[in-house]
């Protein structure tokens, strides 16, 4: 091999790379971030409390020093600030939700990815004849609805936050949140702006998650839950401003332009509409995790799929909105705005 040539670590980090992913996942689900949320622990303390055995553990352990998840010093591991930050479960900004159903549901669908790639169908739970698969696969069983709704909290709560302190929303008094799971996005926007009326809207078996979610904060009084079907016959609910987070990409086109359509139909004249979520760079090489998230739509949805900026201003173009613009937000997010 040319002195100056290419090298195979990349490749080999790549290839591998499904054991560092795994690595993570199993310290999230076997609670070593919460067992050291109070202080350092040695090796012998967290194969007690964990129930480990001596074998693994010392490895795993070093393995999530050598990931930067964990830090060792004098023979105790402690939390890196991130972690402590985003993986201790009880924090607000909690999103071990989103790694739980990577680990329960997403992981072992992806080691069926090839299968995906030749007949373009989901290697998820589905059946091919259920009318509303999506559904039926996460809001129907108790255990999968309670986790998809904690990780939508934890995947949204970073957009939430800046949505919350940076739109303008002193020109407007209601908004609504569209498949709000357990309401993050409605929380803190009436929670930061006390003149806002803010709903979420959903399917009715998110509502208990909705209100036990919300049923501390002071804002409680302007936080409402409304169910609807944004693929039902009834309209939605007027608002100035209407949210649509991780929602398009779950559907095909007809399908986005159907919601849409419906959205136009709702935002009052002079209105705002929202919509963020993993989008696809327009060159479609630069996003990593927005295009792997279009994958991801490959083996859970029969016919979602992500999209660029451009194109969802284009979606909501024909649906009656104007202008349009696209920020980047929080982790791998963007957010496209038109008017009504």
């Amino acid at each position: 091999m040319p002195k100056d040539g290419p090298t195979p670590g990349h490749l080999m980090e790549l290839g591998f790379g499904f054991q560092a992913s795994k690595t993570l996942l199993a310290a999230v689900e076997l609670g070593v971030f919460d067992a050291l949320a109070a202080g350092p622990k040695t090796r012998a303390d967290i194969e007690e409390e964990l129930g480990l055995h001596p074998r693994g553990a010392e490895d795993f352990l070093d393995a999530l020093v050598a990931l930067d998840v964990l830090d060792r010093e004098n023979g105790q591991y402690r939390n890196t600030p991130a972690i402590d930050a985003f993986l201790v479960s009880g924090k607000p900004s909690y999103i071990g939700g989103l790694l739980e159903m990577a680990n329960d549901r997403l992981y072992g669908f992806w080691g069926d990815l090839e299968e995906a790639l030749r007949t373009g169908r989901p290697t998820n739970e589905l059946e091919d004849d259920q009318t509303h698969p999506f559904e039926e696969a996460i809001y129907q069983n108790d255990e999968n609805l309670e986790q998809f709704v904690g990780a939508m909290t934890g995947l949204s709560m970073g957009v939430a936050n800046t949505l919350a302190h940076e739109f303008p929303w002193q020109e407007y008094d209601t908004m609504v949140d569209l498949g709000t799971s357990e309401g993050v996005v409605p929380k803190l926007v009436a929670e930061e702006n006390d003149h806002i009326t803010a709903i979420g809207l959903d399917l009715p078996r998110v509502e208990p998650h909705f209100r036990e979610f919300t049923s501390d904060s002071p804002a409680t009084d302007r936080i409402e839950f409304r169910t609807g079907d944004f693929f039902g016959t009834d309209p939605l609910p007027a608002a100035d401003v209407y949210i649509l987070g991780h929602i398009l990409h779950d559907w095909s086109l007809d399908r986005k332009q159907e919601v849409l359509r419906k959205v136009s139909e709702a935002v009052n004249p002079g209105g705002t509409v929202i919509i963020y979520g993993t989008m696809i760079d327009e060159e479609r090489r630069e996003a990593e995790m927005p295009l792997l998230m279009n994958l991801n739509m490959l083996v859970e949805t029969p016919n979602g799929f992500d999209y660029t900026p451009s194109q969802c201003i284009q979606w909501l173009h024909e649906s009656g909105f104007e202008g349009g613009e696209a920020r980047e937000l929080p982790g791998p997010e963007t957010m496209v705005l038109a008017r009504k």
